[in-house]
């Protein structure tokens, strides 16, 4: 069967490209410079009674085709949509509808001719030219309509991550979630600009990575004789930037991790950071709130699906502590438990441990055990433990093993995370060292101590708050989707396919 399909997609190959030899033969360059084009389809379709019997002219992919004797239809979908043409031989010219029976599926043509409807009353353009711009030589994957439904279409999600370009062409409802991601993107950067926040950019390839728990990429810079890391965050460099004397900045940008993937993780990601001077956690609840309801106004939202449950956006989002929230699902307090405890409680829930797990990493897997599935409404889980939260200031009137630190949850999934950003050197230099022993334990994903990133916080950091938004996972929450490589253009994936 695999044999057959190879060879019939060899001959459909071969048999177009003996078209192409015939249309150059004909004098026609199939592969030209430019076409001028005046409207798009959905303008044409919106506005009908304004454009009937006036000419334009439209440019796409043909993605249906039906020749007929001496007339025939086909359809030719742009970037906003699909348009039916009509072409007749008598209108067209023998010359003009030679060229039209050499078209296929996939062809990438440009139309000149007057908006019309069909007796069908489906609205169309009668072709006076049509303009080969670009043969497809390669087929688009078998899709077809009945009764308007789609069926036996590009479906294998191996197959669309591979060759979105395809997914694109022949799934065009996917080309609505990253129009859709953009409009995301564009409104959150509104947002920011519109609170005095100012944008910038910091180092991608960095001397000494930092500002997240995770292994990063490394590479080799041959003029300077050096290594450097693809960032996993952008949190020490913009605090840099708040030491300068900034108030208020942000960066959008692509951070690497080198770690596995699965439907929430893909090893190069999209990453908003936010820092701002003389603010604290609380403050920033609230404007992450604002910040998460003004996309979701621009996309005209005001639910969201999450599996089967539906969350009402615009309802204030919930608070709960970190262990509080431990507590009522393992039903008992273990914000006191040392690390043997914390096995044990671990072994007794059936729930693997990485070799020499050690407290933090414990707490890690139990709240993603017991409590992250549960928070579908969007909640803020506040007051994480000091032993995860390296860069975070402890918790005012606590007992130091608490600090000021929250999540956002959303349908399960974390979608933000902020400090009241410790300032204070001294403390910092000693969590960092801690970090360093953890690292020197086995934990290769602690952080590491950046003595120039000390230097500068010994300049003196004003008081500041930090946020860190998955932009990806957003964008899944905002557009029902359930996989970040449904939102990433091109997904990291094995470099075989697994079939």
């Amino acid at each position: 069967m695999v044999e057959k399909k190879e060879q019939s997609l060899k001959q459909i190959i071969e048999f177009r490209k003996k078209k192409l030899k015939e249309l150059r033969d004909m004098g026609i360059n199939p592969y030209p410079y430019k076409f001028d084009v005046s409207h798009v389809s959905q303008n044409i379709l919106k506005n009908f009674k304004l454009l009937k019997g006036e000419s334009v002219s439209v440019a796409g992919r043909i993605v249906s085709l039906r020749k007929m004797g001496k007339a025939s239809f086909f359809h030719v979908q742009d970037q906003d949509g699909k348009i039916q043409i009509y072409i007749k031989k008598d209108n067209v010219g023998e010359e003009q509808y030679a060229l039209f029976k050499l078209l296929d599926m996939g062809d990438i043509v440009g139309i000149s001719g007057k908006v019309f409807k069909t007796k069908t009353e489906e609205i169309s353009i009668a072709t006076d030219e049509v303009t080969l711009l670009s043969k497809s030589i390669q087929p688009l994957p078998g899709s077809k309509e009945k009764d308007g439904e789609k069926y036996s279409a590009f479906a294998n999600k191996e197959h669309r991550y591979r060759h979105r370009y395809l997914d694109l062409v022949v799934n065009p409802e996917v080309r609505e979630v990253f129009i859709k991601r953009s409009k995301i993107i564009s409104s959150i950067r509104n947002f920011l600009d519109s609170h005095g926040y100012v944008e910038v950019e910091t180092p991608v390839l960095q001397p000494l990575y930092g500002g997240a728990f995770a292994q990063p990429f490394k590479t080799r810079h041959y003029a300077l004789d050096q290594d450097l890391y693809l960032r996993i965050a952008d949190e020490l460099y913009l605090k840099r930037l708040i030491i300068g004397g900034f108030t208020r900045v942000y960066e959008l940008s692509k951070v690497f991790r080198n770690e596995g993937m699965d439907r929430n993780h893909n090893p190069e990601f999209t990453m908003l950071e936010f820092y701002t001077a003389y603010v604290d956690y609380f403050y920033l609840m609230d404007f992450v709130e604002s910040l998460i309801k003004h996309c979701a106004e621009v996309l005209g939202i005001k639910t969201l699906s999450a599996g089967d449950e539906e969350i009402d956006i615009f309802q204030p989002f919930q608070k709960a502590s970190y262990f509080e929230l431990l507590e009522k699902a393992a039903g008992l307090d273990i914000s006191t438990f040392d690390e043997t405890q914390l096995k044990e409680l671990c072994k007794e829930h059936n729930i693997a441990l990485e070799e020499n797990a050690h407290k933090g990493r414990m707490y890690d897997v139990l709240m993603r055990e017991f409590v992250e599935p549960e928070l579908i409404a969007p909640t803020f889980v506040m007051d994480y433990p000091k032993v995860i939260s390296p860069l975070a200031k402890i918790k005012r009137n606590g007992d130091g093993s608490i600090v000021e630190r929250f999540e956002l949850f959303m349908g399960g999934n974390e979608i933000a995370n902020a400090f009241t950003e410790l300032n204070d050197p001294v403390d910092q230099r000693i969590r960092m060292e801690e970090q360093s022993e953890l690292r020197k334990s086995g934990d290769l994903e602690a952080q590491t101590l950046d003595e120039d990133f000390l230097k500068a916080m010994e300049t003196g950091m004003p008081p500041t708050g930090g946020v860190g938004i998955g932009i990806d996972r957003l964008v899944m929450l905002l557009t029902g989707q359930r996989s970040i490589k449904d939102v990433i253009f091109f997904p990291a994936l094995r470099s075989q396919p697994d079939d």
